[in-house]
């Protein structure tokens, strides 16, 4: 049994480091539009919340991949499960990423996208485990590092629960599964 453990980045925190993150996105496009492609499904509630603070002209669109399951480790198996709708070509892309752990999902990513013809490709994630062999990982926009445990939360899930928490949280073992206070 899973339950939720301490508040790792409550939600004040959360709110400056997308607003801090939206003003270096503006600075770097310098008024050029950009796509932002949202990985589902976690970084729904992140992408939402960089766009509406970004000066940037940009259009959304989504890739849906897999390598996580039910478990709390990802198995490293990286399936592309819905497919964009935008043509990239031409264009600057900004990957926006709930969670790097191991980069090969991003990694799967950027392979994708690059065969593709974009302008550019850019990486944004909300969050980076410090893992050994993943520093090397090309993120151009980073909301904050965290230590290497299985976090929830502000649309990151374990089997489909706690997206709608407002903050994030660690998922620890042993536990009835009741939230902990924000």
């Amino acid at each position: 049994m899973l339950k939720l453990g301490r508040t790792l980045i409550d939600t004040r925190t959360l709110d400056e480091g997308i607003a801090r993150l939206a003003a270096e996105v503006d600075r770097d496009q310098a008024g050029r539009p950009a796509l932002l492609v949202g990985i589902l499904k976690g970084s729904v509630f992140f992408l939402c919340d960089l766009a509406k603070r970004l000066k940037t002209p940009v259009s959304l669109d989504f890739l849906q991949v897999s390598s996580y399951g039910s478990g709390t480790k990802s198995s490293g198996n990286v399936r592309l499960v819905r497919d964009l709708t935008t043509d990239v070509a031409g264009k600057d892309v900004i990957i926006v990423e709930d969670i790097v752990d191991t980069g090969r999902t991003l990694q799967k990513i950027i392979e994708i996208l690059g065969t593709r013809h974009p302008k550019s490709v850019k990486i944004c994630a909300l969050l980076q485990k410090r893992i050994p062999g993943n520093d090397d990982v090309p993120i151009d926009y980073l909301g904050f590092p965290i230590e290497d445990v299985f976090v929830v939360g502000y649309g990151l899930d374990h089997a489909e629960a706690f997206r709608n928490l407002p903050y994030i949280a660690v998922l620890e073992p042993d536990g009835d599964g009741s939230p902990a206070p924000a």
